[in-house]
This record gives structure tokens, C-alpha cells and sequence, in this order.
């Protein structure tokens, strides 16, 4: 399917390129998000005529995530789980966790931004986190996994 971005989308273009997707990606994500739409005559027209608009809209976008990226960068977030003896944790810390743990800490960050390489963490221990705030910006935080003894 031919589509006019609307925004940089990583390893497909830039905003105002027209790319050829698979139907579903865009259809099922792309058009829905906004992030994309169909690449129509009327529909080249009209990006022509906002080019200025949107490009003014993805810089002030890049522009709070470098902000929201300095605020964020070298932070330390702590986290309590219950662990066993060898410091093995019962469950895992996932994204979601660290994304509870920072709306605590009075950050908005949804937790598609939060990348785990390695997958949950399930250790007690400090781990370095990736933190994705924008296809071109992104924060390193540490998230600091405590271990509380359980009971048996």
C-alpha cells in the first residue's frame, strides 16, 4: 500500500516521503496512530499545503523529548520485589513496573518507550535501561531492583 508519512517512523522514512508498507502495518498501525495516510492525489495536495505545519509540530515533538531526555538521563529509579535468599526475584520486573515507578517519580512515559534487551529483569541488582522518547532520542536510567525477603 502507497502512504505519505506524517512523521519519521524508524526504518521506513521521514515525515513527507511517500512509501510503499505492507497493507496490514498500514492499515492496522500507521493510519490509525495518525502516523501515516493513504497516499491519494487529494491527499498529496493537502500535506503539500500543511508541510510547514507538521514539520513545526515534529520539531516541537523532538524538542520535549530532549528536554523530558536531559531530565531523565542518569536517573536512578528503585524498584521492590520479593526475592529469594539468592537474590533471584519470585516474578520479574517488567516495563510496566518501571513505568509505574516513574509516573511516581512524576515522569509520563508510556511503556512502549521503555526497552528491555535482554528481556524483564530478574535479578536483584542495578540494571541499565534504555528509555526511547523519540525516534531520535533516547535516556539511559538505572533502575535499581531491591529484594524483600519473603516469608515462608
Amino acid at each position: 500500500m502507497q502512504i505519505i508519512l506524517l512523521e519519521k517512523i524508524v526504518n521506513v522514512g521521514v515525515l513527507g516521503d511517500v512509501v510503499k508498507v505492507k497493507d496490514g502495518y498500514a492499515r492496522n498501525y500507521l493510519i490509525p496512530q495518525g502516523k501515516a495516510k493513504r497516499a491519494t492525489p487529494e491527499n498529496i495536495k493537502l500535506l503539500e499545503e500543511k508541510r510547514v505545519e507538521l514539520e513545526k509540530l515534529a520539531a516541537e515533538k523532538l524538542t520535549d523529548a530532549s528536554e523530558l531526555a536531559e531530565r531523565l538521563e542518569g536517573m536512578t529509579v528503585q524498584i521492590a520485589q520479593r526475592a529469594g535468599v539468592d537474590g533471584r526475584l519470585y516474578g520479574s520486573v517488567t516495563n510496566i513496573d518501571i513505568v509505574g515507578a516513574l509516573k511516581e517519580s512524576g515522569f509520563n512515559i508510556d511503556r512502549s518507550m521503555v526497552q528491555l534487551p535482554e528481556g524483564p529483569l530478574k535479578q536483584v541488582g542495578d540494571h541499565p535501561v534504555i528509555l526511547a522518547l523519540h525516534t531520535d532520542v533516547t535516556a539511559s536510567i538505572t533502575v535499581s531492583v531491591q529484594g524483600e525477603v519473603a516469608n515462608q
